[in-house]
């Protein structure tokens, strides 16, 4: 493996631990589920858990369902990890660490909306 692939496999690898660590705090961010960190009881508040409410549109479906925003967000991280264009490793990490956020934002709009959440 070539040092560029390497280091952009670091990229990547480092930029999906962020995704990983934090998912469950963003989820809990955006849409004010009741969602805490995985040290802190994960989905144990969350908002599926309770009748007449709205339910989490990453959460409500189960495990298999809440992993498909997260692996949108990787797949994400992953093209940029692993773009051909040469830039500074440190850009592409900080690139790859952004589109958490950035990426996250969009498809969890999408999934409110499409769910229809923020009624």
């Amino acid at each position: 493996m070539s040092v560029v692939r390497r280091s952009n496999a670091w990229v990547f690898l480092a930029a999906v631990t962020v995704n990983s660590v934090f998912f469950l705090n963003f989820c809990a961010t955006l849409f004010r589920c009741g969602c805490a960190s995985f040290w802190s009881g994960a989905d144990a508040r969350c908002n599926i858990h309770l009748s007449g409410s709205h339910h989490c549109p990453w959460c409500a479906q189960g495990l298999a369902a809440s992993l498909i925003p997260w692996a949108l967000i990787a797949a994400v991280q992953a093209a940029i990890a692993f773009w051909p264009r040469q830039m500074p490793v440190a850009v592409r990490l900080v690139f790859a660490v952004t589109a958490f956020p950035a990426a996250g934002g969009v498809i969890a709009v999408v999934y409110g909306w499409a769910s229809g959440y923020w009624k």
